[in-house]
Order: structure tokens, then sequence, then C-alpha cells
């Protein structure tokens, strides 16, 4: 699973983009997000995208192992360290969401490697603005 998140500072809107590959099968996800800034939105959507795996695979997530790859630093270190001096909350939402799966891996990765999510995130980032 990719997620990326995209925000427009001056507007304060913010959209996330989740790819999911399962079974050689993408599905892709766009959606506004409550976040008023890039951090927050990241773990927002990160959020959301294990939601919807979890939704996807109903009770097979207990024998499931997650790839989660992110362009987000401070998700990944979060992740790691289980702990975000100004984020706590949503580093505990984020692992409260991961808990379902048998094991999750989390890899970050350059941006450059995550275009899918990325592309996502900024489609739907435009459609908010435009609606708005």
């Amino acid at each position: 699973m990719y997620t990326d998140a995209a925000t427009q500072p001056q507007s304060g809107l913010s959209a996330g983009g989740i790819l999911i590959i399962h079974d050689h099968e993408q599905t892709q996800l766009k959606t506004s997000l409550t976040a008023t800034n890039n951090h927050a939105a990241e773990f927002e959507i990160a959020r959301l995208g294990f939601q919807r795996l979890a939704d996807m695979l109903g009770d097979d997530c207990a024998t499931t192992t997650v790839l989660f790859y992110t362009d987000s630093q401070i998700v990944n270190d979060s992740l790691t360290k289980h702990y975000a001096k100004h984020y706590q909350s949503l580093v505990d939402d984020l692992l409260a969401a991961q808990a379902p799966f048998q094991l999750v891996l989390t890899q970050w990765v350059p941006e450059k490697q995550n275009q899918g999510a990325h592309t996502l995130a900024n489609q739907a980032l435009h459609s908010a603005e435009e609606a708005k």
C-alpha cells in the first residue's frame, strides 16, 4: 500500500491518495482530508488507507502482512518510535488502524517512487480547490 497527501498552504485544503496492490489488482482511492497541514494530512491518509484495506480484507487481516510505503519521513519515523511530539494522537490513531493486521512493514520511499499515490493526492486536491 502506498499513501501520499497534498496540502495547499494558502487555503489549508488537504487531500490524499491511496494505492493498494492486492492479488495483482490495483485499487486507487483519492479523497479530501480534514487536516490543514501536510504532516497531519500524511497521518490522516495513512490511517484511511489502513481502514480501507481492513474493509477490503475483512477477517483475512489477521493473517496479512502489509508492505506500507510512504514518502513522509515523519510518518515513517513516528511509526518506528510509536511517538511524534506534536502528532501523538495521529500516531496513536494510525497504530490502531494497523492493529488488525498480522504484520506491517513500513518503508520510507523517495517521492519519485510514490508517484501513483502522489498523483491521486494532487488530483483530489485540485478537485477540492475547484469545488471551493
